[in-house]
């Protein structure tokens, strides 16, 4: 073993982690059980441990030294020695290199190996048992990092939630099919910042970039073993550390600052997916990468017996955010990728989970009381998956004040009302105004409600209406993975097709899919690459698939699908010139202002009032909502029946209506719209229509 041979000093446990001040390093990590920690600092590849020093000091459960030799750019781990007791929830063992939780960046990829766990893989024992094998030449190393920065003039775009537009993206996705892009940048965040790409969002019309999982997580072990990816990176082993496979080849963290700083130009904010739920440590026959070698019992929900985890997620473990250092640690990170990365929100995995004291879930948690507090973290946007896999885990629309979350049920709503089924308008319209009975309340606003039909973790716009069943074959589960339930409708046939009236057909439902979002009030989402086509083949759960599947096609967009990406982005042009599609206030049919007029009114086809008939009939597929200003009303025109139907729309300002978007046509004219004649349209089957009239 090598010994030390550097100057140590006692340091500071003020600030964990590896703190650089200029003239020194100062190291510290916390740990409650642990015995001993030894720094053990590596040569410039990774590959040669050079130096083992044991942190001098322990104060107030943190272990710390300061060495004035170290410069940035060093390379470390740690050793951590206390009891190996799993049966007392302690797994502490010292050949294990340990990753540090506060490292700001890390260097090099996980190599899986048996010596990766801390007890002997196939002992009679199983966990119990005890590995003497180091790990270090497996482990990726953490770096010592000078975290400085000129950020010159750059600032938050701070985009009204009302004005928010979401556009949920991968970073490798978005760029590894561009040509255009030298190799070495395809897939990166330098790539995510060409200005080329940053113009498409520009042109789309988006105002924020929520990018999946960008901090550290490795390949897990049984996906290499199959030749396949974790590609989408809900498997978090570093809350500080941007993942390196985004970082392009000799370029540090600060790459990701530059791509910040490039969509803020732009106007564009950015937002993490971030996943502090559970780790990349699995369950208790996962690896001892970090936390469960520095203090187990610490960081991670024990179960009753301590040798095994409590588990809401599906993926082994929790963190443990009910203790006060997990807790600091969670809250450490968060204000670490405001304040040092400039990023304008987060969006959190499995949030359910971190509200949890076991199986109950309680919305002014720890965790979201601290948020609330933050005077750094209460200023950004946050968003909530309101939901896990334990007891009690759904919880949409039970967030405090605030928080945004995503509503799952808006997307079954739509994407069900459009194929046809019955019963769906009453659930059409409460998702149309915001969904009030799930987020009015305490004051909360309509923005609170993510509105979407797709995301990552399902079909894309193109196979919700190319495909009824889930095609998952290539993820070697024998399509058992994913779920069943996708609300999608194939319009005829299964795949792909050439038929031209199928084809026009799915056009047009695209078209009535991506409308309805962006015409609902709360906050609208889309998916990478719905906007020009992109289809995954049908394959609903496509984590493990780092290919074609998964990236973003530039090149040879069809016709058809570059007349989808105009009307998109006219759509969204639409919302964000007309105030009555992003209000401030839930509508409700019988809200009326000072002039006697109602704020909404929801209609028959033949402009009457809509009675409490029409809601219960279960057939009831064409109706029409008005929103009315002092100055503009806007009329949206929903037919789901496949024949067309004649709308009589009330009587608009003395210039009468025009027509804004007709998806039947494609039609989508934020600016020159045409005059219909008179009050009369006719909704051609499966269409949607949205008239203004203004003064």
């Amino acid at each position: 073993m090598p010994q030390a041979s550097r100057r140590v000093l006692p340091g500071s446990p003020n600030h964990l982690g590896a703190r650089w001040d200029g003239l020194g390093t100062n190291f510290a990590l916390f740990s409650a059980n642990a015995t001993k920690v030894e720094l053990c600092l590596f040569d410039s590849n990774g590959r040669r441990e050079i130096e083992r020093i044991e942190l001098p000091e322990y104060t107030h459960e943190v272990y710390h030294g300061y060495l004035p030799d170290v410069r940035p750019g060093q390379l470390y781990g740690y050793r951590v020695y206390g009891p190996y007791a799993p049966e007392a929830g302690h797994r502490f063992n010292p050949n294990k290199l340990l990753i540090d939780p506060y490292a700001l960046e890390l260097r090099g990829e996980m190599r899986w190996h048996d010596a990766a766990h801390g007890y002997r893989i196939g002992s009679a024992r199983a966990d119990l048992s005890f590995d003497r094998r180091d790990s270090a030449s497996i482990m990726p190393k953490c770096v010592v990092v000078d975290p400085a920065v000129t950020w010159g003039n750059d600032f938050h775009p701070n985009v009204p939630w009302q004005d928010t537009v979401i556009y949920e993206a991968h970073v490798k996705g978005m760029t590894a099919l561009r040509e255009e892009l030298p190799p070495h940048l395809r897939g990166t965040f330098a790539g995510l910042a060409d200005p080329d790409v940053v113009d498409h969002l520009v042109k789309l019309g988006v105002t924020a970039v929520e990018l999946m999982p960008t901090q550290s997580f490795f390949n897990d072990r049984h996906l290499v073993e199959k030749g396949l990816t974790n590609y989408w990176g809900y498997n978090t082993v570093g809350f500080f550390a941007p993942a390196t496979r985004y970082i392009s080849p000799g370029a540090g963290i600060h790459e990701f600052k530059v791509m910040v700083r490039r969509l803020h130009e732009a106007g564009i904010e950015v937002i993490l997916d971030v996943v502090y739920n559970h780790t990349a440590e699995g369950n208790q026959l996962g690896p001892t990468l970090s936390f469960r070698g520095i203090d187990n019992a610490s960081y991670y929900v024990l179960a009753d017996d301590p040798r095994y985890y409590y588990d809401t997620t599906g993926c082994g473990n929790n963190v443990n955010l009910r203790h006060e250092r997990v807790l600091q640690m969670v809250m450490d990170s968060l204000r670490y990728w405001v304040q040092e990365c400039h990023v304008d929100g987060f969006r959190f995995d499995l949030a359910s989970t971190l509200g949890r004291d076991r199986d109950q879930f309680d919305p002014s948690a720890v965790f979201f009381d601290a948020i609330r507090q933050d005077p750094v973290l209460s200023g950004v946007k946050m968003i909530a998956e309101p939901w896990d896999t334990g007891p009690g885990g759904y919880q949409v629309g039970n967030y405090a004040p605030g928080w945004a979350e995503w509503n799952d049920k808006y997307r079954d709503n739509v994407r069900s009302y459009w194929k046809g089924d019955d019963g769906m308008a009453p659930d059409l319209a409460n998702n149309l105004l915001g969904a009030s009975n799930l987020f009015e309340k305490r004051g909360r606003k309509p923005w609170a409600c993510v509105s979407f039909v797709t995301a990552h973790d399902g079909f894309t716009l193109m196979d919700v209406v190319s495909y009824n069943e889930k095609h998952n074959d290539a993820n070697g589960e024998d399509n058992n993975d994913g779920h069943s339930h996708n609300l999608s409708w194939n319009c005829g046939v299964e795949g792909e097709t050439d038929d031209e009236e199928i084809l026009n057909l799915r056009d047009c439902m695209r078209r009535n899919l991506m409308a309805t979002t962006l015409l609902s009030q709360g906050t609208p989402m889309l998916l990478m690459g719905d906007e020009i086509g992109r289809t995954q083949g049908g394959n609903n759960n496509s984590y493990c698939q780092d290919n074609e599947m998964n990236w973003l096609k530039w090149d040879g967009i069809s016709e058809r699908d570059e007349a989808f990406r105009t009307f998109v982005s006219n759509v969204i042009r639409i919302r964000r010139t007309r105030s009555l599609l992003g209000q401030r206030k839930f509508l409700h049919a019988d809200t009326v202002d000072d002039q006697g007029t109602k704020d909404v009114q929801w209609l028959r086809p033949n402009g009457e009032g809509m009675e409490q008939g029409d809601w219960d009939n279960g057939l009831t597929r064409s109706m029409a909502v008005l929103l009315a200003g002092a100055e503009e009303r806007l009329a949206i025109l929903f037919n789901a029946h496949y024949e067309p139907i004649d709308f009589t729309v009330p009587a608009g300002f003395e210039e009468g209506w025009t027509l804004l978007i007709d998806t039947a046509t494609g039609v989508a004219s934020p600016k020159r719209p045409a005059k219909i004649d008179g009050n009369h349209y006719r909704v051609e089957g499966r269409a949607l229509v949205l008239l203004e009239s203004t003064q």
